[in-house]
C-alpha cells in the first residue's frame, strides 16, 4: 500500500510553504509525564522546550568524560557512523550513539527523557537517530538552516512529523561558540525544498548539506513572522524540539567547543516506510528502520 505524501519536496524546481497537516505538536496531557501544563503548552504553541538543568552534575560528568573517550577511541577510526570536519578532519558528529556507547544508551532510556518523548508523542517510542556532535573549536563548521523532518521524510521515509528531538548541552552553549538558533512557531509551516536527491547524498551532506536547505525568502518570511530565539545555557541543559522547526548554528571560531548529545524519538505509529525523495533509504544508523520501543511499556501512553 503506497502512503500518501501530506509534504512533497525535492519534486518541483519551485518551493513551497505548506501547513502542517493532520499531526498536533503535542499530544499527550501533564497527568501523562514529566512536563507541566505550562510547559506543553508552550511546546505546542513555539514547537521546543528548553530544560535548564536536565542532567545532575554526576551524570554530567560521566557524560563529558564518555564524550573524551570516544573521540580518541581507535576503535571508531574509519567507521562510517564518525563524520568529520571537511578541512581540519577533527570529528565533527558520531552517529548510532546509542549502540556505540552504553552510557549513554542508559541515560537516553531514562524515564526523564523517554517519558517526556512519549508525553509529547502520545504513545510508545523509539530512537530514530542518535548522534553526539562535537563542534571543535577554531574550525567547528556551521549547520545552515534546515527542518530535520525535510531530510527525515525525503530520504528516510518518515511518514509524518510525529517526532521529537533532545539536544542536552556537554559543553556550555555561548552566543558565540555556534549555540543553536531556532525560529519558534516554524514547525507549523513544511518547507518543501528543491533539487533531486543524488544516490548516497547523505556521505556529503552529513559535512555540509546543501540538496533540502530552504531557499532564501522562505527563510526570510519564516524569520519576519517568526523572529529567531538563540539558546545558551550551560552544560546539563537541554532542549526538546519538534522534527519540523527551522533550526540551524553558525560556525565556531572560538577556542570552546559546543558539543551535544542529540536524540531523536518517533511514535511507534510513524515508523518509516519508502523514501519519498531519495532514491534508496539512508543507512540504519542514519534512520532506524526497526520499532525497537524504549523505556517503560508500562507507563507508556495509549494513542
Amino acid at each position: 500500500m503506497t502512503t500518501q505524501d501530506l509534504y512533497p519536496t525535492r519534486v518541483s524546481h519551485r518551493p513551497a510553504m505548506i501547513p502542517r497537516k493532520l499531526d498536533p505538536t503535542v499530544y499527550g496531557q501533564a497527568e501523562d509525564g514529566p512536563l507541566n501544563r505550562q510547559q506543553l503548552t508552550g511546546h505546542s504553541q513555539d514547537g521546543f522546550t528548553s530544560i535548564d538543568k536536565l542532567l545532575t552534575d554526576s551524570e554530567l560528568r560521566s557524560a563529558q568524560q564518555e564524550l573524551r573517550s570516544l573521540l580518541t577511541d581507535p576503535r571508531l577510526d574509519g567507521d562510517e557512523r564518525v563524520v568529520r570536519e571537511k578541512n581540519s578532519q577533527e570529528i565533527r558528529s558520531i552517529f548510532d550513539i546509542h549502540h556505540i556507547s552504553e552510557e549513554f544508551r542508559r541515560l537516553i532510556d531514562d524515564e526523564r527523557l523517554a517519558g517526556v518523548a512519549r508525553q509529547i508523542l502520545g504513545s510508545q517510542v523509539y530512537i530514530h537517530q542518535s548522534r553526539v556532535n562535537y563542534k571543535p573549536g577554531f574550525g567547528g563548521n556551521s549547520f545552515y538552516w534546515h527542518s530535520d523532518f525535510e531530510t527525515w521524510h525525503a530520504e528516510d521515509g518518515m511518514p509524518r512529523m510525529r517526532a521529537v528531538s533532545l539536544s542536552i548541552a556537554l559543553t556550555d552553549n555561548y552566543d558565540y561558540n555556534g549555540s543553536l538558533m531556532i525560529m519558534p512557531g516554524s514547525h507549523r509551516t513544511f518547507v518543501s525544498c528543491v533539487g533531486d536527491t543524488p544516490e548516497g547524498y547523505y556521505r556529503t551532506s552529513l559535512q555540509e548539506q546543501e540538496i533540502g536547505t530552504p531557499d532564501t525568502a522562505s527563510l526570510r518570511a519564516l524569520a519576519d513572522r517568526h523572529g529567531i530565539r538563540q539558546f545558551t545555557g550551560p552544560a546539563g541543559s537541554g532542549l526538546w524540539f519538534d522534527a519540523n522547526c527551522m533550526h540551524g548554528s553558525n560556525g565556531n571560531i572560538t577556542p570552546y567547543p559546543r558539543s551535544n548529545l542529540f536524540i531523536v524519538f518517533n511514535s511507534v505509529e510513524n515508523a518509516l516506510v519508502e523514501p519519498f525523495a531519495a532514491p534508496q533509504p539512508r543507512p540504519t544508523y542514519l534512520g532506524a528502520r526497526t520499532v525497537e520501543p524504549i523505556g517503560s511499556p508500562t507507563k507508556a501512553m495509549a494513542s
